[in-house]
C-alpha cells in the first residue's frame, strides 16, 4: 500500500540490485512455460525426500503440546535447497508439491465437522462443543503451516519466507503455478506474514542525506511511482522541505520494506513536478512550512503483497511529523490515477461498437474534437491517447480539458469493484479514511503520467479528526466523502456523459 497507494514494480537507477530482481522475477516466468518439469537440479525424487523430511507431521491432537520440534538443520536444509534451486520449473515443482501434498488432511476435517454438528444436535454442554469446536479448528491448519512457522524462527528466516512468497505471488500472477492448493498456501503464508510483520515488529526510520549509502541505493531502486533519475535527485527527495520514512523489521534491520515520500509546503501541490523538481532553499522556515503532501508509497518487497502495511506508515508519519513540526494543519496526498487512460480507451470501445448508448462527450465538444482530428470516430483519439500525441496538440488538449476531468472523476467517484472503488489508489486512501478532495488537470505531465492517466493526479485530503468515522463509513456502506469539486464533477458527467 503507492503512487499514493499500493504499487509494486521498483526500477532501478544506480546498480545492479533492483536490475538482478527483476531478471530474477522474468527467468522465474520464462522458465517455469517453457522448462519441463524434472529439469535442472531438482528431481521429483529430490523434491519429495525433501519435503518429507522438512514438513514437520502435524501430531495428534492430544499429544500436539508435547510433540518435540523438529530439529532446525531441517527447517534450514529446506531453505539451502530451496535457493540452490534455479528460478524455474524445480521451484514451481517444489512449491506445487508442498502446496498439494502437505495441506489440511481433509478426512480429518469432516470427521471433526461431523462431532462438532453431533455436539450441536445433542445438545451436550459447552464444554464438550468447545473442545470439538477446537479439534476441528486443530485439523484445519495445513501441515506446511509448521515448516513456515519453523522457518520463520531461523537466524534469516523472515526474509526467507517474504522471498518464498514474492515467488509465490509472480507465480500466480503469470500462471507458472497456479491451482487452488498454491492459492491457499498463498493466503496461509499472507496472513502469517501480517501477523509477523505488525506494528509491535515494525521500526520508522528517517531517510537524509547522511544515511548509509547502500539504504540510499534501496531507497531510490524501489521508488515505484515518480522515478529517481541520478544521485542529485535523489539527493533533493531527502534534503529541506522533504522527508522519507520507512518500516524496517526488528529481524530484518536497516532493509527499508516500504517508503513513503513527503514534501512539506505552504499549500496543497496540484502538479508532480512543482515537488520533484530542484527545491531553491538550503535550510527550512518553518514558518513555511504548513501542509505535509504524502507523493510516493513503494513496497519494496513483492512478498508482502496484501500485507497492511501502507496504512499504519502514513499513521507513524503523521505522528512524527506532529512533533517535529506542529505547526502543520493540512495532510493530504498527490497522488496518480494508475488506469485512467485504460479505462477510458476501454470506454471510447464500446462506444465505438454502440454509438447511440455511449455518450461521453457533448455535441459541441465531439465537434470540435472531430475538426482536430479529422475523423468522426474514435478511433484516432484512441490511438493518440495510447501514443500520447494529443498532449502535442495545444487545442485538443484545451478542448479534452472539460470532458476528462468529468470522466475522471467518474472513474474515481463511480466505477466500482465490489461496491468499492475501482481504481486501487482510490480505494487504499478511502479505507484509511480520506477525502477525495480535488482533482488537478496536468497534474503529472511526464509521459508516465501521460500515459497511465492522462496527466491527471488526485490530492485525497486527510482530516485527522474524522478519519475514523470516514473510513467506517467507507467499509461499513460503501461512502465516499469528497469535496464539492469532486461532486460538480460527477454531477456534470451525469448530466452529459452515459455509459
Amino acid at each position: 500500500m503507492s503512487r499514493l497507494g499500493p504499487c509494486m514494480s521498483p526500477r532501478p537507477f544506480l546498480g545492479s540490485w533492483a536490475v538482478s530482481r527483476r531478471l530474477r522475477r522474468v527467468s522465474l516466468a520464462a522458465g517455469l512455460r517453457q522448462s519441463p518439469v524434472g529439469s535442472g537440479t531438482a528431481s521429483v525424487a529430490n523434491i519429495e525426500e525433501l519435503l518429507s523430511r522438512s514438513v514437520p507431521p502435524l501430531p495428534p491432537y492430544e499429544t500436539r503440546e508435547k510433540a518435540p520440534r523438529p530439529a532446525e538443520l531441517r527447517s534450514a536444509e529446506f531453505m539451502r535447497y530451496y535457493r540452490s534451486l534455479e528460478a524455474g520449473p524445480p521451484r514451481a515443482e517444489l512449491l506445487t508439491r508442498l502446496a498439494r501434498d502437505f495441506g489440511v488432511d481433509h478426512g480429518r476435517v469432516a470427521e471433526f465437522s461431523a462431532k462438532v454438528l453431533q455436539a450441536r444436535e445433542q445438545q451436550r454442554e459447552l464444554g464438550a462443543l468447545l473442545q470439538a469446536e477446537d479439534r476441528l479448528r486443530y485439523y484445519l491448519s495445513p501441515q506446511y503451516r509448521g515448516l513456515f512457522q519453523h522457518l520463520g524462527r531461523l537466524e534469516g528466516g523472515l526474509r526467507f519466507l517474504v522471498e518464498l512468497r514474492g515467488d509465490l505471488v509472480e507465480g500466480l500472477a503469470t500462471k507458472a503455478v497456479d491451482g487452488p492448493h498454491v492459492k491457499e498456501m498463498n493466503g496461509v503464508l499472507k496472513n502469517m506474514l501480517s501477523e509477523w510483520f505488525s506494528t509491535g515488529f515494525l521500526n520508522l526510520e528517517r531517510v537524509t542525506w547522511q544515511s548509509p549509502c547502500e539504504v540510499l541505493q534501496k531507497i531510490s531502486d524501489s521508488e515505484a511511482v515518480h522515478p529517481v533519475r541520478n544521485w542529485l535527485d535523489m539527493k533533493r527527495r531527502v534534503g529541506p522541505y522533504r522527508r522519507c520514512y520507512f518500516f524496517s523489521h526488528c529481524a530484518i534491520p536497516g532493509e527499508p520494506l516500504i517508503v513513503l515520500h513527503v514534501a512539506l509546503t505552504s499549500d496543497i501541490s496540484s502538479s508532480i513536478q512543482d515537488i520533484v523538481k530542484e527545491v531553491p532553499f538550503e535550510t527550512e522556515e518553518a514558518d513555511k512550512i504548513t501542509t505535509a503532501i504524502f507523493y510516493s508509497i513503494s513496497l519494496t518487497q513483492q512478498g508482502l503483497q496484501g500485507v497492511e502495511l501502507g496504512t499504519y506508515l502514513i499513521k507513524r508519519v503523521v505522528k512524527e511529523l506532529q512533533k517535529e513540526l506542529p505547526q502543520i494543519k493540512a495532510f493530504s496526498t498527490l497522488s496518480p490515477i494508475p488506469g485512467f487512460t485504460k479505462w477510458l480507451v476501454g470506454v471510447l470501445s464500446s462506444q465505438t461498437k454502440e454509438v447511440e448508448r455511449n455518450k461521453l462527450f457533448t455535441e459541441s465538444e465531439w465537434q470540435e474534437i472531430s475538426e482536430i482530428t479529422g475523423d468522426s470516430s474514435t478511433e484516432t483519439l484512441k490511438k493518440l491517447l495510447n501514443n500520447n500525441e494529443w498532449v502535442r496538440s495545444e487545442k485538443l488538449v484545451k478542448v479534452l480539458h472539460s470532458p476528462f476531468m468529468r470522466l475522471c472523476a467518474w472513474y474515481l467517484y463511480g466505477e466500482k469493484h465490489r461496491g468499492y472503488a475501482l481504481n486501487p489508489v482510490a480505494n487504499f486512501h478511502l479505507q484509511n479514511g480520506s477525502v477525495m478532495w480535488r482533482i488537478n488537470w496536468m497534474g503529472d505531465t511526464s509521459p508516465r503520467g501521460i500515459g497511465a492517466s492522462c496527466g491527471l493526479m488526485v490530492n485525497y485530503r486527510y482530516f485527522l479528526e474524522d478519519t475514523a468515522s470516514n473510513s467506517a463509513a467507507y467499509l461499513g456502506t460503501q461512502q465516499i466523502q469528497a469535496s464539492e469539486q469532486v461532486l460538480s464533477l460527477v454531477s456534470q458527467f451525469q448530466q452529459n456523459s452515459k455509459l
